[in-house]
């Protein structure tokens, strides 16, 4: 009853977390963070952002990859799937009574002005995981030229955010590799490698 119990709470969780969800897969950052890290200690925020960093690089929805990743960190598979059908139903749902009952939907001057607010509040919440993970990630002088390099390499130069993602990357292991690396100086007896 356990197991069945765990996976209940795990599709519920996820869907409550994809109803309340406007603006994509950033923008549920605050969400998962209060839901899965603050409130049922599911994960750490180290283990967040790598989530994030992966869903980011993979074909497909963030906030799907997130979800499933999560899901299979829970309960494998299974837990793959149930967080996954979790957090797209509420959009499924929403989409298809839309379909159904409104035809013009976004022509219903109610509907745009609805839209234009919600508009303004899923800016302030990517401005917020933005914040949230640039808190976490960007740690020293490193980490800051690679995220003002990514920035001006997207934001002046439209280079595709593929390339810098990849480039990024490399950067990454190079200065994992040379930490990698016995530091020191080299005791007096040590052979010298040719």
């Amino acid at each position: 009853m356990g197991a069945f119990r765990e996976c209940l709470q795990l599709f519920s969780v996820f869907f409550f977390i994809g109803s309340v969800t406007f603006g994509g897969g950033l923008a549920m950052l605050p969400i998962l963070e209060r839901e899965l890290i603050k409130k049922r200690g599911w994960m750490t925020s180290e283990e967040l952002v790598d989530y994030f960093a992966i869903g980011q690089v993979t074909p497909g929805i963030v906030a799907v990859n997130v979800a499933t990743f999560i899901g299979h960190k829970r309960k494998g598979i299974p837990g793959a799937f149930l967080t996954t059908a979790g957090v797209v139903a509420p959009s499924v749902i929403v989409i298809t009574a839309l379909a159904m009952f409104l035809e013009n939907f976004a022509e219903i001057l109610w509907v745009q002005r609805a839209l234009r607010g919600i508009n303004v509040v899923v800016a302030v919440l990517l401005v917020s995981a933005v914040w949230g993970i640039g808190k976490k990630t960007v740690y020293d002088r490193i980490t800051a030229a690679v995220a003002c390099g990514a920035f001006v390499a997207i934001a002046v130069f439209d280079v595709p955010a593929l390339f810098v993602v990849l480039i990024s990357a490399v950067l990454g292991l190079l200065v994992k590799f040379r930490d990698w690396r016995p530091r020191g100086p080299r005791p007096p007896d040590a052979p010298i490698s040719p």
